[in-house]
């Protein structure tokens, strides 16, 4: 998600904002913008295509102050990466906005200002806040009451901040679905997208809640709800410090990352779905004419992504009825390709500069592709730049080698690329799409919950930790769940891990199986659950050590050679985002147990940038 910082103070503003924004860059971006009352009352902006750095190179040649203002960096949804496109939005040099989220309805309120006599000089939905909110004010309402009368006539997610040349004492910020924080100081107060934007002036903070609008002064802050009424919001305050070790409380990266799951998966939903819809606006300005066309998808990835990638073949063909093919980006590039007319091509990267998949991309340019979508998580990646489509992550810096959250959030991301297919194709019903996103949004309580099985599973690794080999085993979306945990093993561990489909278990597998091969199985409760008892039957009959993941509601119990960590129960859309959060912890807690480089493990790099 974008990043938004906004101050209001008896001193110049503009070190603040320029700071925060340098906080946020992790969320990804393609242009910055700042934007000040100086002391005339006048509205100074400045923009810039690219890092926050060249907004800052863009500043030093002027004089930028202010003791009100706002900053931003966007990632493009409606319009290109222009300047122009940047935040902040201004309306007659009196109203200046900046935005996160989606005005699903922007445009019948853009053909209404342009008969008003507005001009509009971006791409963007965000300029018709500014131009909607003036017209307020010209008929003789204050801010608040002009920006709580505007956002009523909005569909879609937002959170915005405003400010009025004429009224420079305050400003006025409103949420749906997009967070927005409010940092409280002396004689000063704040606002950001992030607690981190605003760590080196201020640790307490007031959280907005869904529809809250706030005016913020220098000295008070007031909350209200959409029909004006005041309400109050708890003041929280944080222990993080802004020059903390970036591990915090943690051991190690991966740690750290496994734990911020919860946050990742709910950042990368925000913007993504209003009122119960997914909304494919969110993958770019393109994206309801391509999904449209889509009759077949081929995905690319590698490594961890190739996972996401299998899951996904899943969802797509089972929530959508579109063919899907996933391959491994290192192979799909050295063999002759048969495109299908109407094929969408997807590629899934962390780094977006991952080489064969990035060559995979620029080939199937030129190979009969309808058009293409990179799911990402770093904005300015090559990947992105040469995507039609793009969905971005939102799992944040990701420092640890063995992927974790990044892993997680493509997952959710794919799972809204199906039902964004589903909706575009006319296969899903609104009702089952409703549905649909509430077990989306449940996602992140479920690895909350999973997280809190964290002291079970460091005891659990000590039966791994002296062992040389372990077989993985799932069936239906849950086998690239158990590839994907027999890949943590491996990485961190050095122990040899393999994953199965657990049918294949008599086609060769089985073999190896003996007292001394602990096999873990991922056992949601879904349709294959009484096959996937089966195979977990043979696997016993033989000798094998069985850990069994297991839904609460299977009724599984542990008894000689079955050992079940019971799972809390989760929708079987999302059992593969869930069951791969104890995978994780799991290899982590036998990598801490054999002492190897958890965060850096041998051989390995965090980005493969070369073939």
């Amino acid at each position: 998600m974008c990043g938004i910082v906004g101050a209001i103070a008896e001193r110049n503003v503009v070190p603040i904002l320029i700071e925060g924004l340098k906080r946020l860059e992790y969320r990804g971006y393609d242009s910055a913008g700042v934007a000040v009352l100086d002391g005339a009352g006048k509205l100074t902006c400045s923009r810039a295509v690219g890092k926050v750095a060249q907004l800052e190179a863009k500043l030093a040649g002027r004089t930028l102050s202010g003791k009100v203002g706002f900053a931003h960096t966007r990632w493009a949804t409606h319009g290109g990466v222009t300047e122009a496109n940047a935040h902040p939005h201004l309306s007659e040099d009196r109203v200046a906005v900046i935005h996160n989220g989606i005005i699903e309805n922007y445009e019948p309120l853009k053909a209404e200002l342009v008969a008003a006599g507005y001009q509009f000089s971006s791409e963007t939905d965000t300029e018709v806040i500014a131009h909607l909110v003036n017209e307020q004010l010209k008929q003789g309402l204050d801010l608040c009451e002009a920006v709580r009368l505007s956002v009523k006539r909005f569909t879609g997610a937002y959170a915005l901040l405003v400010l009025d040349a004429k009224d420079p004492g305050r400003m006025v910020v409103a949420r749906i679905a997009s967070p927005l924080v409010i940092g409280l100081g002396i004689g000063e107060n704040f606002v950001a997208s992030g607690v981190p934007a605003l760590l080196p002036v201020t640790q307490r903070f007031i959280y907005l809640e869904q529809g809250d609008l706030a005016e913020i002064t220098c000295d008070a802050v007031r909350v209200f709800r959409p029909d004006g009424s005041n309400v109050e919001r708890a003041v929280h305050e944080t222990r993080w410090s802004p020059d903390a070790a970036e591990k915090g409380p943690y051991r190690h990266f991966m740690q750290k990352e496994i734990f911020e799951q919860p946050s990742a998966l709910a950042n990368t939903l925000y913007g993504r779905i209003a009122d119960k819809r997914v909304l494919p606006e969110s993958l770019g300005p393109r994206a309801s004419e391509l999904l449209s066309q889509a009759k077949q998808i081929h995905i690319v990835a590698c490594g961890t992504s190739y996972h996401a990638g299998c899951v996904g073949k899943y969802w797509i063909e089972s929530l959508a009825g579109v063919p899907c093919q996933v391959e491994i980006a290192s192979e799909y590039r050295y063999r002759q390709i048969v495109v299908p007319p109407g094929t969408l091509f997807v590629t899934l990267s962390q780094s977006g500069e991952t080489a064969d998949t990035l060559e995979a991309l620029r080939q199937a340019k030129t190979s009969g592709y309808i058009g293409s979508l990179t799911v990402c998580n770093s904005a300015h990646s090559s990947m992105v730049r040469e995507s039609d489509l793009s969905m971005m992550t939102q799992a944040g810096p990701e420092i640890g080698v063995a992927s974790t959250k990044a892993f997680t959030t493509q997952l959710i991301s794919m799972l809204l690329v199906a039902l964004m297919l589903g909706r575009q194709r006319d296969v899903l019903s609104a009702e089952r799409e409703a549905e649909f996103v509430g077990h989306l949004y449940h996602a992140a309580v479920a690895v909350e919950q999973v997280l809190q099985m964290d002291a079970a599973l460091k005891l659990l690794a000590e039966q791994f930790a002296e062992k040389h080999h372990t077989l993985f085993l799932g069936r239906g979306p849950m086998w690239p769940v158990a590839m994907e945990g027999a890949l943590k093993l491996k990485e961190i561990s050095y122990i040899h891990a393999e994953a199965y489909a657990a049918g294949e278990l008599k086609h060769g597998p089985l073999a190896l199986i003996d007292e001394e091969m602990p096999v873990v199985v991922v056992a949601p409760n879904n349709d294959l659950l009484d096959k996937l008892k089966s195979n977990v039957q043979v696997v016993r009959a033989r000798g094998g050590q069985l850990y069994v993941f297991a839904d609460k509601e299977t009724g599984m119990k542990s008894e000689p050679g079955i050992t079940v960590i019971e799972m809390p129960h989760a929708d079987r859309l999302i059992a593969p985002i869930v069951y791969t959060v104890p995978l994780q912890l799991l290899a982590y807690h036998v990598a801490v147990l054999k002492g190897t480089d958890v965060d850096q493990p041998r051989n390995l790099a965090k980005s493969v940038t070369v073939e």
